[in-house]
């Protein structure tokens, strides 16, 4: 016997689809959603509607904007001579929170992954190219999975033919991390990428 109405359950099925957010997850939001007042409620759909409608990409490096070009590539105290590629703007999210990095971004867009089609061409791979002309570092940055290092490989491969330096991200032990808890290839890069102490 079925209890919860479909409006009930629609809600849910959509709220499920965000990564992470399973069935039980997305029900618990949904009945949230019920108790608050319908002025809220619409209000977040006015702000979802909005912001998707105002939100594209950046024209040169791909970084979700409300401005075209994004304030990193209008950023002239930035160096234009360090680009660093990641997958999407999450990455640069990521990178930014850091205060590490000065450089510009190229998103991707994604991975290279043949089982779900997706290829060179269907990656922001050939703005990538033509915007090398006065780089001097390239950052690899794609995360550590298979569709990762074959990305990183492929695109390394790909700018070699350039006058470019290629790096990547160093991958090893995170901090507070026990070494009983790392898994064996991430300790075997941690040994292969060791520097001296002192």
């Amino acid at each position: 016997m079925k209890i919860l109405p479909d409006s009930l359950e629609r809600i849910t099925q959509q709220l499920s689809r965000f990564p992470g957010i399973g069935k039980k997850t997305a029900q618990r939001m949904a009945f949230q959603l019920l108790e608050w007042n319908p002025e809220d409620v619409q209000q977040l759909g006015e702000v979802i509607i909005n912001s998707t409608e105002k939100l594209r990409n950046c024209s040169v490096c791909n970084l979700v904007t409300e401005a075209d070009p994004c304030p990193v590539c209008l950023d002239t105290r930035r160096d234009d001579s360090i680009l660093c590629i990641v997958e999407d703007s999450r990455d640069v999210v990521a990178i930014e929170e850091t205060s590490r990095f000065n450089g510009k971004y190229h998103i991707l867009g994604g991975v290279l992954s043949p089982l779900e089609g997706v290829g060179p061409d269907q990656l922001n791979i050939q703005s990538l190219l033509a915007r090398i002309g006065d780089i001097v570092e390239v950052i690899i940055a794609m995360n550590p999975s298979v569709e990762g290092e074959t990305t990183s490989l492929y695109l390394a491969r790909i700018l070699q033919e350039r006058d470019v330096k290629v790096t990547r991200l160093a991958r090893g032990i995170p901090s507070g991390g026990d070494l009983e808890y790392i898994d064996g290839v991430t300790l075997g890069r941690a040994l292969d990428d060791r520097h001296e102490l002192i």
